[in-house]
């Protein structure tokens, strides 16, 4: 049990990092974080839609993996 409850912390310490990543690279309505990163280039220049959905997609597949591995995490807890 011991195994599996630090896979799943290792799990969550990385997918709190990319969950917090790809949500700072989402495009602001009023600038922010986002434009430190490009985001004011790409938009001034037209940016395509194409990347704003697939990071948003990546950003709901992180947040998945991040809430099964708390329940997972919880799980652990109570049997153990």
């Amino acid at each position: 049990m011991n195994v599996v409850r630090i896979v799943l912390q290792v799990l969550l310490v990385l997918s709190s990092f990319f969950l917090i990543m790809s949500i700072l690279l989402h495009k602001g309505k009023g600038g922010g974080l986002s434009d430190m990163f490009g985001g004011g280039i790409s938009s001034s220049a037209g940016s395509s839609g194409v990347a704003e959905r697939n990071l948003d997609r990546i950003t709901v597949a992180v947040a998945v993996i991040w809430t099964i591995t708390i329940v997972g995490l919880g799980l652990v807890a109570k049997l153990g």
